[in-house]
């Protein structure tokens, strides 16, 4: 018996990507700045990731947000990621990765945005945050979260993460260190 074809989520955003061909690659393409943020289970030290829910189109995404004057990106980064999320953390300064989407203005516009991408290792999450209410906020592994969000890009940073620290996970294990205590032992 012929297997179905599993639909594909991203095809509906490719679609509406090539729909806006023009608007893409004719104009400027506008800024913004998302944190990343992350953490550790405790049961099994794999990575999770923080997503929030638009405050329009409840769509999941990572926070992220316009530059901001006098601020460094992954300081506007951390401070999105404290308003919509109440997140708490560092943040890096270097950016982690990249993504575009057309981001839907007020007056019903569509633009082009690149957004620069920075991790941020959650050390705390508040209770009570500026957008709470608005939105949404869940961990989820890094292969949930690509499952649900809309972005192709932003679905391969969500690979990279996790692929970056299971690399690092087996460089412990075998690190000489490590490899001493389990033979002490």
């Amino acid at each position: 018996m012929p297997k179905t074809a599993r639909p594909n989520p991203s095809e509906g955003f490719l679609s509406q990507l090539a729909d806006h061909s023009e608007q893409l690659f004719g104009g400027p393409m506008h800024e913004q700045y998302a944190a990343l943020c992350y953490r550790f289970r405790e049961k099994d030290g794999a990575v999770e990731v923080l997503l929030v829910t638009s405050r329009e189109t409840k769509r999941w995404i990572i926070p992220k947000g316009w530059p901001m004057k006098g601020k460094k990106p992954h300081q506007a980064a951390a401070i999105e990621a404290a308003e919509e999320a109440g997140v708490q953390g560092s943040i890096k300064k270097r950016p982690f990765g990249y993504y575009t989407y057309l981001k839907v203005l007020k007056d019903g516009r569509s633009v082009p945005c690149v957004v620069s991408v920075f991790l941020l290792a959650v050390d705390h999450l508040d209770l009570k945050f500026r957008e709470k209410g608005q939105r949404t906020r869940t961990w989820m592994s890094c292969s949930e979260a690509s499952r649900v969000v809309q972005e192709p890009e932003l679905r391969g940073l969500f690979f990279n993460l996790e692929r970056k620290f299971q690399k690092n996970r087996v460089l412990e294990e075998f690190s000489p260190v490590a490899v001493a205590l389990r033979r002490a032992t």
